[in-house]
Order: C-alpha cells, then structure tokens, then sequence
C-alpha cells in the first residue's frame, strides 16, 4: 500500500510546505517507520531535508549541512511523480541550500524546497 494514500501524508506535505521544519519531520518520520520498500528511503530524505531546516533555524549549520547532504542523497534516485510529488525539483533546491552552505554562503537567499504535486 502506497504512503499517498495514507491521511497522515498530506498533512505532512503541508506542514514541510509551512515551513513548520519540526512538526513534518515528526509527520514523515512516524509514516517512515511504518513504509518499507523504496517509499521508506524517499520519506527519509525528505525528513532529513526537514530536519536539517530546524538546524538552520537554530544556528547549527554544520547539522544543516550533514542533514540536507543525507536527505539529497536519499532522493537522488527519486523521479518525477515518486510519492505523486515533484522530488527532483524539491532535490536539487535542497541542493542548492547545501551548496551554498558548503561555501559559507548564506541558503537563506535561496528558495527553501517545497514538495509540489507531480503535474
């Protein structure tokens, strides 16, 4: 059975849409435990992306930087229309985010990722 079909799972899109970093990443993690297969390791990214936005909230951009590595990793293999979502899009904008932190540049001036509907 697919997470997509799951209540809990547009709940969890728009609170990572909110930019409520912590709250989706407890809604993604709790739908992680309970997936297997190759959903489990996209949610995971996307929970790692989330969690790594409540490090840059809070100052930790060495946190930021481990975490938003692990989440683009994790999502390297996504597709366009994996989890009926636009992941290679809400990838390469947390890839972006991890470059600039990575040259001490500030993410803030670039778009945070936002996980829209596959069209």
């Amino acid at each position: 059975m697919s997470v997509q079909i799951d209540p809990r799972f547009p709940n969890a899109v728009e609170l990572f849409n909110e930019g409520s970093w912590y709250e989706a990443h407890d809604a993604f993690e709790e739908l992680w435990h309970e997936t297997a297969g190759p959903e489990r390791r996209l949610l995971q990214g996307i929970l790692q992306i989330a969690v790594a936005h409540v490090h840059l909230d809070r100052g930790n951009r060495r946190g930021a930087t481990i975490l938003l590595g692990e989440g683009v990793g994790r999502l390297s293999s996504a597709s366009a229309g994996d989890l009926g979502l636009d992941l290679p899009t809400a990838r390469n904008q947390a890839r972006l985010r991890l470059e600039a932190l990575q040259q001490d540049e500030d993410p803030d001036l670039l778009p945070v990722p936002e996980l829209r509907d596959h069209i």
